[in-house]
């Protein structure tokens, strides 16, 4: 059973897909109906993430990641969206060092 999506999740997924395209609206409309199924045990903030698919037609067809970037501070932490047959199913946090994320950074300080 899915918990729901942490609104700091929901919010670095919907600032990584914020442009008109086909994907990122498909990808932001299936939002409301995901939510997370695991967590990593590693201690970082990753999250694996279903969608109800009964509620939202998948995003069409595209590349993996569905999108990525950088974030401002750490210099060295990232975030990635990863999809599997058009829903949303991972949203990966990481960095370069040592020491892992273990908490989501506000969107506003990612780099696209």
């Amino acid at each position: 059973m899915a918990e729901p999506l942490p609104l700091e999740v929901a919010a670095t997924l919907n600032a990584l897909r914020t442009g008109s395209d086909p994907l990122s609206s498909a990808l932001r409309a299936q939002l409301p109906y995901a939510g997370v199924v695991r967590r990593c045990g590693c201690g970082c903030a990753t999250v694996d993430v279903a969608v109800d698919q009964t509620a939202v037609p998948p995003a069409p067809a595209h590349g993996n990641p569905a999108a990525d970037a950088w974030y401002a501070e750490p210099e060295d932490a990232g975030v990635m969206v990863f999809t599997k047959d058009g829903y949303l199913s991972l949203l990966e946090i990481y960095s370069a060092s040592s020491e892992p994320i273990s908490t989501w950074r506000e969107p506003p300080s990612v780099e696209r």
